[in-house]
């Protein structure tokens, strides 16, 4: 038996999956292929995307292995002590929870962003 594979996707991900990113593009296939894998996409990370490349969040949701992570009352709370609404609500969803309990990977295209939080992150860099 595998373990199930939880990967969020941050803004940067999700614009790079729009722009015909194979890593992204491949990680979005496994999700709907595999029975164990998931993808998520924070719905502050998914605006963000959508300002950077306009199409990508109507794009994205269409996806069947893509789960849209609403803000609800305890992702509002962690995004308001954050920089960025975008960054803080993927990495309030990959922190761990009771269907996750090891929480989830972050997949970016830009790693470095991610530097000194408590994150474990997928490079999606080409």
């Amino acid at each position: 038996m595998s373990e199930a594979v939880h990967i969020v996707l941050d803004d940067t991900a999700m614009a790079a999956a729009g722009q015909g990113n194979v890593l992204a593009s491949r990680l979005i296939h496994r999700a709907h292929a595999e029975p164990d894998w998931f993808l998520y996409a924070p719905v502050c990370a998914l605006v963000e995307a959508d300002r950077a490349r306009p199409g990508t969040a109507e794009h994205l949701v269409a996806m069947p292995g893509i789960t849209v992570l609403d803000l609800d009352l305890s992702a509002a709370l962690a995004v308001a002590r954050q920089e960025t609404w975008a960054g803080a609500h993927a990495q309030y969803a990959a922190q761990p929870t009771p269907d996750r309990p090891d929480g989830a990977v972050i997949a970016t295209t830009v790693p470095q962003q991610w530097r000194g939080r408590p994150v474990r992150v997928l490079d999606l860099t080409p």
